[in-house]
């Protein structure tokens, strides 16, 4: 991840420096009518870092777990891949419709279970993705424009395990097929001769409990959790 950010802050940095050294030339302007469609279409590829974010309930108070760490997170990397429908509102607001897929798996290691020991489960998940979010950007400076974002997303995971009878006493972990994200971020449009390239970065919040409890309702492995939800950081390079 850490290559993929400076990959694209250098990619930006050479693309300022190339502007800059020609402000003393002939400026050329590229695609100066492409931001005045009411409609536009563009598609995504892009790397995300998943993990979770857990909150205890009253179990964690009890003074022998006050001091443990009772699940482990192991943060991993993936992809995102997907579709923009753009609406122009205004010369600096567009509203945009980002359907696609994400994809990764983390691991969880409880350490403390019923037998004493620790135990691990791999979490795969592969969420079809329906984010809706305002674009604000400044005017165009030559050819590039930064913008933030900002919205919500419905999340259906299909890899939630939610229908699974078995629970974690049986080895399998399980969470909510359908699921609420609230997200940020900030990023550039570069206007190239032929299309618009625009590296982003954003972050990514659960809103919703998404863990699926297990049957027996003082579970050491889900009791004693009040929250579980997904937290992730997304770097996506659209093509417009």
């Amino acid at each position: 991840m850490k290559k993929v950010f400076l990959i694209t802050i250098s990619l930006f940095l050479l693309y300022s420096s190339t502007i800059v050294a020609q402000r003393g030339k002939e400026r050329v302007e590229q695609l100066p009518n492409f931001d005045k469609k009411l409609l536009s279409f563009a598609y995504y590829l892009g790397v995300n870092k998943k993990g979770f974010k857990i909150r205890y309930n009253q179990f964690k108070s009890i003074p022998a777990l006050k001091d443990v760490n009772l699940i482990t997170v192991e943060e991993s990397y993936g992809f995102n891949i997907g579709l923009v429908v753009d609406l122009r509102l205004h010369n600096n607001i567009n509203l945009r419709f980002e359907p696609g897929l994400s994809s990764n798996t983390k691991e969880l290691t409880y350490n403390m279970v019923p037998n004493g020991g620790t135990a691990e489960r791999k979490v795969p998940g592969t969420y079809l993705r329906m984010p809706l979010v305002f674009k604000f950007s400044t005017n165009r400076l030559d050819n590039m424009k930064a913008f933030v974002i900002g919205g919500a997303s419905y999340d259906y995971n299909f890899s939630s395990n939610e229908k699974n009878t078995k629970d974690n006493y049986d080895g399998q972990f399980r969470m909510r097929k359908h699921n609420f994200m609230y997200e940020v971020g900030l990023g550039v449009d570069l206007y190239l001769p032929y299309f618009k390239f625009s590296p982003s970065i954003r972050g990514i919040f659960a809103m919703n409990n998404e863990l699926k409890p297990d049957k027996v309702s003082n579970s050491s492995y889900t009791g004693p959790i009040d929250y579980f939800g997904t937290r992730g950081v997304f770097i996506n390079f659209t093509f417009q």
